[in-house]
This record gives C-alpha cells, sequence and structure tokens, in this order.
C-alpha cells in the first residue's frame, strides 16, 4: 500500500474537502511548497493561490485559496483557509468579469483573488 497522508481542507464557513492524498501542493509565504506522506512537521501561512491535492486513487483536486494557515503533523495536513472553492465550484464568467470589474476600480485585492480562481479553474 502506498503511503497517504489525511488532508483536511476547510474554509472559514465550511470543510471543502477531505480525505487520503499521496500530494499536497500550496502557496506560502515562504514559497510554494509540497508535501507528502512523511514530511517534516510545518506550521505556516497560505498566500492566496491554488493548492493542488493528488489524491490516493490518482485524482487531482485544484481549489482557490486566499489566505488562511497550513499545518502538518504526523500525516495529517489540515488548510485553514479564510475562503476556499473547489475548480469546479467555480462560475468562470462570474471571476473573469470580477477580474475586469476588478482591474477597472484599481482593487489589487479583488484583482488577485478573481486570478487565483481563474488559476485554480485553468490548472484543474
Amino acid at each position: 500500500m502506498a503511503a497517504e497522508l489525511h488532508v483536511e481542507l476547510v474554509a472559514a464557513d465550511r470543510s471543502v474537502w477531505s480525505g487520503e492524498a499521496t500530494l499536497v501542493v500550496a502557496r506560502t509565504t515562504s514559497g510554494d511548497i509540497g508535501v507528502m506522506p512523511g514530511h517534516q512537521p510545518l506550521l505556516g501561512v497560505l498566500e492566496s493561490g491554488p493548492v493542488t491535492i493528488r489524491t490516493s486513487e490518482g485524482a487531482t483536486v485544484v481549489a482557490a485559496v486566499h489566505g488562511g494557515f497550513i499545518s502538518f503533523a504526523d500525516d495529517k495536513l489540515s488548510l485553514l483557509a479564510e475562503i476556499a472553492e473547489l475548480a469546479d465550484e467555480i462560475d468562470v464568467e462570474r471571476a473573469e468579469r470580477a477580474l475586469e470589474r476588478a482591474k477597472s476600480d484599481t482593487d489589487g485585492a479583488s484583482e488577485r483573488r478573481a486570478e487565483v480562481r481563474l488559476r485554480a479553474v485553468a490548472a484543474h
């Protein structure tokens, strides 16, 4: 049996994804990090960006994550996000409109959120 880690992706308002995985890639304030079973314990701050989860079944789950924390110990990975959306939940047209609106309003934070949502869909 392949080594696995248990992953919990939780947003402030709901549990987004939970299951077994072989690899998780997330963006932290220190840069992108890949976590596999047996990784050294870690605690970090999540940056806005896509999170990619390679499940034990070989599927790939991608989510747009906006802020939060990542922690790993004893093959249990927790991603506690302020906002998180699975790529297949994202309305692409709505995200594109939000990106255009943010660009015209020169709202950098909204623009970054919209870009992350679209990158998550593209990576899915």
